[in-house]
């Protein structure tokens, strides 16, 4: 798959997240966090927390961690790697592009 428009860069200010729904070449559905770090630069990681089933997008956002909302568990915007408990497994990252004002994210190519 190639990359797709997902949002533009005016929808997502710094320190925020937005959800997206994409859909894989093989026709899976995929939740994904399109993150603006504090510092400005741009990710998409697996929406999903891997310690319950909960939207990330909904949580924290500083100096590339996005915090969990509902148990604290914090991931590696760059890596999906927890850094914090209760998550042990890491959340998917997507290869993600900005063109423009456009935000492009590839849910078949992961990092």
């Amino acid at each position: 798959m190639a990359m797709v428009k997902v949002a533009s860069t005016s929808d997502v200010e710094p320190e925020e997240a937005m959800r997206v729904v994409m859909t894989t070449s093989a026709g899976t559905q995929v939740p994904v966090a399109v993150v603006r770090d504090s510092d400005g630069s741009w990710h998409a990681i697996g929406d999903t927390c891997s310690h319950g089933n909960y939207s990330l997008s909904e949580g924290e956002i500083e100096d590339g961690t996005l915090e969990c909302w509902k148990h604290g568990s914090a991931f590696d915007i760059r890596t999906g790697k927890p850094n914090a408990l209760p998550a042990v497994n890491p959340v998917p990252v997507f290869a993600i592009d900005i063109d423009g004002t456009d935000v492009l994210v590839d849910v078949d190519t992961t990092l």
